[in-house]
């Protein structure tokens, strides 16, 4: 039986179940309790079509959840920078773009290592025994993005548990009850009007002063859309990042060959290059986005209805045998790697893509140049989410 919603991922990632169709159905229609069906498309080529083709399938019409919203959130969804179809998209994403620009990523990378080699020294200090996401995974993004947008340090943490609360909504270790999410939103909205309110009286050299004193087509931003831009990037730029690292530290420890090849070749950029891309292959942060059909159409000979969802799975893509004829191998020095990790390319591809490359690049090395030992001490738990691919619990006890 094919089910890709949340409780399956909670237990495992779904390789066979994507492995079996790619080969028989890649259009396969998927019901859902409770709400409408969509169609996963599961073959890289399939989804870098629609992630390209915007007109036909749009994000606006239905959100990029697999469940429908209602009409105030997918409102709400509409105003975050994944929620827009272009034009639209185009002109808000310009906002924001100098801030992700590579010359704004090399310039950063300094911080982002330095950063990057506290928190690795910092094991040794806690007794070599951490559990991985909390301590780790989870801080450098956050540090990064915060003080991207401009968040006080003093504030990370409140953002980190809004985050969880946010993007967490199936998981119960995450949400107190299904209105949890929307509170958590309430509260970061609050939040962001009282820091936007200062940047108004006194700008600063971060993401949330151009986007208070920024224009589209000559108005400023109002309150709830800087509300909307502050959440993506506040949730999106440690979230995401988050789980790839964890999904790195945890290949690491499943794959000792690689770990020793990467402990060896510590100063080989060509080798951290590719192997930088193999995690991202390996280990995707997001599940899938959905898509909706502006007008009827086809895929592979099936028809697909006005207002009916496709949703692309980007993790079956990343393995698909067309691409990848070894795809379930971890191959440090895989090249090509045209893995979708970030998108399937459009408009949406991601916009931190260099930063989060960064940072994994940067832990993962610092670690590895420190404690090149790496075992688990219990079992990892993953969230139960059918869109954030998610480790949240990864107990790890590094040695030298």
């Amino acid at each position: 039986m094919i089910d890709l919603l949340e409780d399956t991922w909670a237990r495992e990632v779904p390789h066979e179940q994507f492995a079996r169709l790619r080969r028989e159905d890649p259009v396969h229609w998927h019901e859902v309790p409770d709400n409408q069906g969509f169609f996963a498309f599961t073959r890289h080529e399939d989804i870098i079509a629609a992630s390209r083709d915007p007109e036909l399938w749009s994000v606006e019409l239905g959100s990029f959840f697999i469940r429908d919203q209602t009409p105030a959130a997918l409102e709400s969804l509409g105003l975050t920078l994944v929620g827009m179809d272009p034009p639209k998209h185009t002109r808000y994403r310009r906002l924001v773009s100098t801030a992700f620009s590579p010359r704004m990523i090399r310039k950063l990378s300094q911080d982002i290592q330095r950063r990057a080699a506290e928190l690795a020294s910092s094991v040794a200090r806690k007794g070599y025994e951490v559990d991985f996401v909390e301590e780790l995974a989870a801080r450098l993004p956050l540090q990064m993005i915060c003080e991207m947008v401009g968040v006080p340090e003093a504030d990370e943490d409140r953002v980190f548990e809004w985050s969880n609360r946010m993007v967490g909504f199936q998981d119960p270790d995450f949400s107190t009850s299904p209105e949890d999410g929307q509170n958590a939103a309430a509260e970061i909205y609050a939040y962001c009007d009282a820091l936007a309110a200062s940047r108004r009286e006194s700008p600063r050299d971060d993401i949330l002063s151009a986007l208070v004193h920024g224009e589209v087509e000559g108005e400023r931003l109002s309150a709830h859309e800087i509300d909307m831009f502050f959440v993506t990037l506040c949730v999106a730029g440690n979230e995401t990042t988050r789980n790839l690292l964890a999904g790195a530290a945890l290949t690491l420890i499943e794959q000792p060959e690689a770990r020793a090849e990467l402990v060896a070749g510590l100063d080989d950029e060509a080798l951290w290059t590719t192997a930088t891309e193999e995690f991202l292959r390996w280990n995707g942060s997001i599940h899938n986005f959905r898509r909706t059909a502006t007008r009827d159409t086809e895929m592979r000979g099936v028809p697909i209805k006005s207002g009916q969802k496709a949703v692309l799975y980007y993790t079956s893509a990343n393995r698909d045998e067309s691409v990848f004829p070894d795809g379930d191998t971890f191959d440090l020095r895989r090249t090509p790697n045209e893995h979708l990790t970030f998108g399937g390319g459009g408009p949406h591809f991601c916009l931190g893509a260099g930063l989060a490359r960064t940072q994994i690049k940067s832990l993962t090395r610092e670690l590895l140049r420190r404690y090149p030992a790496m075992e688990l001490t219990g079992e990892p738990k993953r969230m139960r989410s059918d869109f954030i691919n998610g480790i949240k619990y990864l107990p790890v006890r590094f040695g030298e």
